[in-house]
């Protein structure tokens, strides 16, 4: 069966589709919205199964698996993630934005992902979507970015062109007008010292 396709504005997010999207997501549906970069797909984080499938899709052992999670704010964090009151007022500033933060996991982690992880990498982006989408479900969602099988084009931008490549791999395509090309800009912050990993759309360095 295809993916239903839904027109959700971020700047007014439609409750009745926001909650069509929550009722997939606790039911083990697989989604992708926009973020305030690239597109993303995403589960529910209390859902193996689904993790399971978003693990299929990016050809990643479950095991191995480095998915983010996307949490509605900084209260959310605490309950995943380990963290220091520098990096906090650090993330305060930056946060919602354009950043993955890498930090220590807590002890909720494994046992959510049912995998020994030591790090876990934070999202809350500056986008109305995904961020009503964690409000409403509860919890945080795993994540990920849509990347296209074009070398020349990393990230598909195009909502119906992502519809057209994924309709058969997922149950919700959620249409927020054209996402941006490039990705967040990660931190590991695991050590409090604000190390850019992965270049991307966020300068870390205006809040450190």
């Amino acid at each position: 069966m295809a993916a239903t396709l839904l027109r959700i504005y971020p700047e007014n997010p439609e409750m009745r589709k926001i909650l069509t999207v929550v009722e997939s997501l606790r039911n083990g549906g697989l989604v992708i919205y926009p973020t305030d970069t690239v597109y993303g797909i995403g589960c529910d984080i209390n859902n193996p199964k689904a993790i399971e499938k978003i693990c299929q899709l990016k050809g990643i052992p479950v095991k191995e698996n480095n998915l983010s999670f996307i949490c509605y704010d900084l209260s959310h964090i605490s309950e995943y993630a380990k963290i220091s009151t520098e990096t906090f007022k650090v993330m305060k500033k930056a946060l919602p934005g354009p950043f993955t933060f890498i930090l220590n996991a807590s002890s909720k982690v494994p046992k959510v992902l049912n995998i020994q992880k030591k790090f876990v990498g934070i999202r809350i982006p500056d986008n109305n979507i995904p961020r009503t989408i964690v409000k409403e479900l509860g919890n945080p969602i795993i994540t990920t970015s849509i990347r296209d099988d074009d070398e020349v084009i990393e990230y598909s931008t195009d909502p119906e062109l992502i519809y057209e490549k994924f309709k058969d791999k997922v149950d919700y395509i959620i249409d927020g007008g054209y996402g941006n090309n490039i990705a967040s800009t990660v931190v590991d912050c695991s050590n409090d010292l604000f190390e850019v990993v992965r270049e991307g759309l966020g300068d870390i360095s205006v809040y450190v």
